[in-house]
């Protein structure tokens, strides 16, 4: 028996996105016994990582049940369609980095979960770099 797997696919990912823009793309669930599966979320989100505290807001959210009768996800190809917000921007500093990602899991039988992400650049601020002492 093979493993849960989720493939995501993102279609506008070539450079960075800007705000406004239209994130879309699809995203699949590879299950061999779908009444293992109890959930499907998906996410469009950010996530600070780093040497401070880490943060994160959800932009998108979708969630699909087997008690609400939502879940025919698996084997379907499901849409990922948003307009992406105005901030904010995806930052590579020298003490935080902002990701933006889309985040799918998979809530099991027993508890197991499956989480698959791919991550995506908002806007075009410069990579930060450390600066020099001076003499």
């Amino acid at each position: 028996m093979s493993e849960p797997r989720i493939t995501i696919q993102l279609a506008n990912t070539d450079g960075s996105l800007r705000p406004g823009d239209l994130l879309s793309g699809r995203y699949q669930v590879h299950l061999e016994n779908p009444e293992q599966l109890r959930a499907v979320e998906m996410s469009i989100l950010w996530y600070t990582v780093g040497q401070s505290d880490e943060d994160f807001g959800i932009h998108y959210f979708e969630r699909h049940a087997r008690d609400d009768q939502t879940l025919n996800v698996v084997g379907q190809p499901r849409p990922i369609d948003t307009r992406l917000p105005n901030s904010p921007l995806s930052y590579q500093g020298v003490i935080v980095n902002l990701r933006w990602c889309v985040r799918v899991r998979l809530f099991l039988t027993r508890g197991r979960e499956v989480v698959e992400e791919s991550t995506f650049q908002l806007g075009t601020i410069p990579r930060a770099e450390v600066a020099h002492d001076l003499p």
